[in-house]
C-alpha cells in the first residue's frame, strides 16, 4: 500500500458543502474524496504540461510540419472520405 501524507486546504463553503453530500451520497469520508480529486487533477495537469514540453522539444528540434501542409492532408483525408460515401 501505498504511503500517505497530511495536508491542510481551504474550500469555499459551497464547495465544502458539496464535498460534504457527495461524501454523504457516496458513503465515503470527504479525506478520502478530496485526495483522490487532488491525485487526479495533478495526474491530469502533469498529463498536459508534459504534452506542452514534448512538443516544444519537437518545435526546437524541428520536428514539426508546416500549418499549410498539415491543413492539405486533412482536407485530402476528408476528401477520401467523402468520395467512399458517394
Amino acid at each position: 500500500m501505498a504511503g500517505s501524507t497530511t495536508m491542510t486546504i481551504r474550500l469555499s463553503t459551497e464547495a465544502k458543502a458539496k464535498l460534504e453530500r457527495l461524501a454523504v451520497d457516496t458513503r465515503r469520508s470527504k479525506s478520502f474524496l478530496a485526495g483522490e480529486a487532488v491525485s487526479a487533477y495533478v495526474e491530469r495537469e502533469l498529463g498536459i504540461i508534459e504534452g506542452i514540453q514534448r512538443g516544444m522539444a519537437d518545435v526546437e528540434s524541428g520536428r514539426v510540419v508546416a500549418h499549410d501542409d498539415a491543413m492539405a492532408e486533412i482536407y485530402a483525408a476528408i476528401d477520401d472520405v467523402k468520395a467512399g460515401r458517394a
